[in-house]
C-alpha cells in the first residue's frame, strides 16, 4: 500500500524479524511485556516522536484495551479497530451477551451478568442444571473459567475461578453459564466500515483447542450445512451493528450437536487465524482494515464474498507436546519454512533467531489451501513434514500426527477432540 512502519518493541524483541522488516523501529523498554508492550504511554510516545497517523495493534496486549483506543483517539491517531465504545461493550462478557440477546442473537443459558456470591450462584447453577461453566467476565485464553458438575464441585471452583480470574484480569467478577459438552467452536469473520456496511466473510472452525487455546482452525467448517452457515452469518451481522462496530472483528458461537448455536462472545480485533479466511475469500483482511480506518466505504457487497477454497491453519509454537507442552525457549539452529502451491507460512522466526521466554509461545502458522478439504489435509501433511526448526521443540510433530488422524480427517473434531487425541496417541510420535 505504500504506507512506510513504524516497530515498536521490547529489549527481548531486538532479534525479530518485525523489527527488521519495518522502515523504523523504536525500542519501549524491557523484556517484560509490563514494561513495553502493556505501557501504553511508551507506545504513544514512539507514535507521536514519528508522527504516525495510526497504529495498528495487532492481536494481542493492548489490542482489546478500550482505553488505549481512546488514548488514540484522544491524541488525533487512528487507532486500527473499532471505535473503543465497542471495545468496552463486548469486551464485558454479561454486557455482550446482553446486547446481542436484545438484538435477537441466541445464548447460552446462564446469570443475567456476574454473580457475587456463592449461595446466588448455586441456586443459578441448579436452575440452569448441571453441568455449568463458570467465567470471568474479563476473561480470555481459558483463564477464569472452570466447569463443576454438582453443588459439592461447584462451591470449590466457584472461589478457583474468582482467584483466577482477580490473579488474570485485576477483577474477580464470574458469571455462569449451561456448559455444552462436546460443542463446535465456530466463529463468523466481520468486515464493517464507518458508512453503515456490515459484512461477514463466513466461518472458520476452531474446535481443536488445549485448554481452551486454539490449535488448528479451518474454513469452511466440515459440520455447517448451507442452511444452518446462512442462519450463523446473519446472527454473527446482528450481533455486529447491535454493537454499532467498525473494522474488523470475530463474533464466536457454540454450536451443539443438534445444530443449535449460541452467542458466547465477540473478539474485537484481528484474530491469529485470520489467513485462513484470506485464503478462502481471497480478501486481505489487513488491507481492508486499512481502509476503513482511513474512513474508506468498503467496495464490495455481501452477494460479492464467495467462498471458493478450503484452508486449514496449524499453530506452530515453541512447546514439548511429548513433555505435557511445556515452553521450550531457545536459539533456532535451522528454520527452513515449506513453500509451493497452496502454501502459505507467518513467522518471525529464523536461522539463529533467539525465541525469548516471555512472551506466547507461538512462533508461526502454517496456512494450507486447495480446491476441496482433501486437497488442504494433503498439503498442510505435506507441509508439515517438510517444516524444519531445529535447536527447540515445536508442535509440528503433533499438528502431523492430527492431519493423519481419521477422526479428524472425518471432520468430526469438537472442543473435546484434542483430549480424547491425546489419551490414545503415542507421545514419542510428537518428539
Amino acid at each position: 500500500m505504500g504506507i512506510k512502519t513504524l516497530a515498536v518493541y521490547s529489549e527481548a524483541d531486538v532479534q525479530s524479524l518485525h523489527v527488521q522488516l519495518a522502515d523504523e523501529a523504536i525500542c519501549i523498554g524491557g523484556n517484560k511485556s509490563a514494561d513495553s508492550y502493556l505501557r501504553a504511554d511508551r507506545i504513544i510516545s514512539a507514535a507521536e516522536i514519528a508522527d504516525v497517523d495510526a497504529i495498528h495493534p495487532g492481536y494481542g496486549f493492548l489490542s482489546e484495551n478500550p482505553k488505549f483506543a481512546e488514548q488514540c483517539e484522544s491524541c488525533n491517531i487512528k487507532f486500527i479497530g473499532p471505535k473503543s465504545k465497542s471495545i468496552k461493550m463486548m469486551g464485558d462478557k454479561a454486557v455482550a451477551k446482553d446486547t446481542v440477546k436484545k438484538a435477537g442473537v441466541p445464548i447460552v443459558p446462564g446469570s443475567d451478568g456476574p454473580v457475587e456470591s456463592e449461595s446466588d450462584a448455586v441456586k443459578i447453577a441448579r436452575k440452569i442444571g448441571y453441568p455449568v461453566i463458570i467465567k470471568a467476565v474479563a476473561g480470555g485464553g481459558g483463564r477464569g473459567m472452570r466447569i463443576a458438575h454438582n453443588d459439592v464441585s461447584f462451591a470449590k471452583e466457584y472461589h478457583v475461578a474468582r482467584g483466577e480470574a482477580e490473579k488474570a484480569f485485576g477483577n474477580g467478577a464470574v458469571y455462569i453459564e449451561k456448559y455444552i459438552e462436546k460443542p463446535r467452536h465456530i466463529e463468523f469473520q466481520i468486515l464493517a466500515d464507518s458508512h453503515g456496511k456490515v459484512l461477514h466473510l463466513g466461518e472458520r472452525d476452531c474446535s481443536v483447542q488445549r485448554r481452551h487455546q486454539k490449535l488448528i482452525e479451518e474454513s469452511p467448517s466440515p459440520f455447517l450445512t448451507p442452511d444452518l452457515r446462512k442462519k450463523m452469518g446473519k446472527a454473527a451481522i446482528k450481533a455486529a451493528e447491535a454493537a454499532e462496530y467498525e473494522n474488523a472483528g470475530t463474533i464466536e458461537f457454540l454450536v451443539d450437536a443438534k445444530g443449535n448455536y449460541y452467542f458466547i462472545e465477540m473478539n474485537t480485533r484481528i484474530q491469529v487465524e485470520h489467513p485462513v479466511t484470506e485464503e478462502v475469500t481471497g480478501i486481505d483482511l489487513i488491507k481492508q482494515q486499512i481502509h476503513v480506518a482511513n474512513g474508506d466505504k468498503l467496495d464490495f457487497d455481501q452477494g460479492d464474498v464467495k467462498f471458493e477454497k478450503h484452508a486449514i491453519e496449524c499453530r506452530i509454537n515453541a512447546e514439548d507436546p511429548a513433555r505435557n507442552f511445556a515452553p521450550s525457549p531457545g536459539t533456532i539452529g535451522l528454520y527452513y519454512a515449506p513453500g509451493g502451491h497452496g502454501v502459505r507460512v507467518d513467522s518471525h522466526a529464523y536461522s539463529g533467531y533467539t525465541i525469548p521466554p516471555y512472551y506466547d509461545s507461538m512462533i508461526g502458522k502454517l496456512i494450507c489451501y486447495g480446491s476441496t478439504r482433501k486437497v488442504a489435509l494433503e498439503r498442510a501433511y505435506r507441509a508439515l513434514s517438510e517444516y524444519l526448526i531445529r535447536g527447540i521443540k515445536t508442535t509440528i510433530p503433533l499438528h502431523r500426527a492430527i492431519m493423519a488422524d481419521p477422526v479428524f480427517i472425518e471432520g468430526k473434531a469438537t472442543t473435546a477432540y484434542m483430549e480424547d487425541f491425546l489419551g490414545r496417541t503415542a507421545t514419542d510420535l510428537f518428539s
